[in-house]
């Protein structure tokens, strides 16, 4: 997992990085968002349910953003189109809307 991804993740849900991160382990390892939210409280904060929930879908978002990144780098590389400036523009965004335009 990106440390940015944790970064953006803890900022946006105003908790720490520990508690991202370790929720982000415990999601990737399979657990299941009430099972870490009433067994894992000491890997998590005591984060609850709701917490927990929107870590994964702010995880599941960052993640298909980070493909689309790739795609679209790829496509405007193909066209002979990047350059230093957009690129470096396209991999400092977060917003999907900007990335596409």
């Amino acid at each position: 997992m990106k440390n940015e991804h944790i970064q953006i993740i803890a900022k946006a849900l105003n908790i720490s990085e520990k508690q991202v991160s370790g929720t982000i382990k415990l999601l990737e390892e399979g657990a299941t968002i009430p099972f870490i939210s009433r067994y894992r409280k000491e890997v998590t904060g005591s984060l609850d349910e709701v917490y927990i929930s929107d870590i994964s879908i702010l995880l599941n978002k960052l993640t298909e953003l980070e493909k689309r990144r790739e795609t679209v780098l790829r496509t405007i590389e193909d066209l002979g189109k990047l350059t230093p400036a957009l690129k470096n523009k396209i991999n400092s965004t977060y917003d999907s809307t900007e990335l596409e335009d």
